[in-house]
């Protein structure tokens, strides 16, 4: 029980939150034109000794080509989700790997709604698939040795109406007695993307043994993207976070 302790005293198990404030989602138009259509088109009409033949239509058409990204994002979501899917909240991934993800990730950021943190799409259950940083989620629990210890069944956080969000790190101690650690916040818009979240003491329950310890922690986060599907964030020291929707 110490050892559970030590490690949660560590960190302030800081999983990325999000503001639940009203209003709706605003996504930005992913069709653009360059220049208006141009239809210049011009008759030919017969003279007199050319009454029987068939008239000859001339036309000009130009047409500036559209960039058309509709169903791109998709693409990116589905691709950084591939990328980030059974690594261990990307634990696993190499540095080229890492830098991938980051990549992907800072292309989904120009489909981001205007106001993420006015969006509902926020709310509801999320996994925490991955990580840019081991021990953003979970601190000690999810450092080199926390891992051997605590082994991380499962990282998720929920995110209620209208200002509260509860982060839970389920782990298996040694492999064979199960815990976790939670957090419950609140939450504060401080602009259009920005939150700042205070949360509670956390709470430790490894087997039938339950209590609370430590004290306040604070943490304050951008939310870059946002939709049905994931939920992309960073950390104030720049820890990029990726959320999966369970509900």
């Amino acid at each position: 029980m110490a050892a559970a302790a030590a490690a949660a005293s560590s960190s302030s198990f800081a999983l990325l939150p999000a503001f639940t404030g009203p209003g709706s989602c605003n996504p930005r138009s992913l069709i653009s034109l360059s220049k208006p259509l141009n239809f210049p088109i011009a008759l030919s009409l017969p003279s007199q000794n050319r009454l029987n033949r068939a008239p000859r239509i001339v036309s000009s058409i130009s047409i500036s080509s559209p960039e058309v990204l509709t169903g791109r994002p998709d693409d990116l979501v589905a691709s950084i989700l591939s990328k980030v899917t059974q690594t261990d909240g990307g634990v696993s991934l190499t540095k080229e790997e890492h830098e991938e993800v980051s990549a992907v990730a800072q292309q989904l950021q120009n489909y981001c709604v205007a106001e993420p943190v006015k969006c509902p799409l926020i709310f509801g259950e999320w996994d925490v698939v991955y990580c840019s940083t081991p021990t953003s989620p979970g601190g000690g629990y999810r450092s080199a040795l926390g891992r051997l210890v605590f082994r991380t069944k499962e990282m998720i956080q929920a995110v209620e109406a209208p200002e509260t969000v509860r982060n839970k790190v389920s782990f298996s101690l040694l492999g064979f007695l199960d815990g976790e650690v939670s957090l419950k916040g609140k939450l504060k818009a401080l602009d259009e993307s920005w939150i700042q979240v205070i949360f509670e003491a956390p709470q430790l329950k490894v087997g039938a043994l339950e209590f609370q310890y430590g004290g306040q922690s604070e943490v304050k986060l951008q939310i870059t993207y946002i939709d049905e599907k994931i939920r992309l964030g960073k950390g104030s020291r720049g820890s990029l976070f990726v959320f999966q929707r369970r509900r």
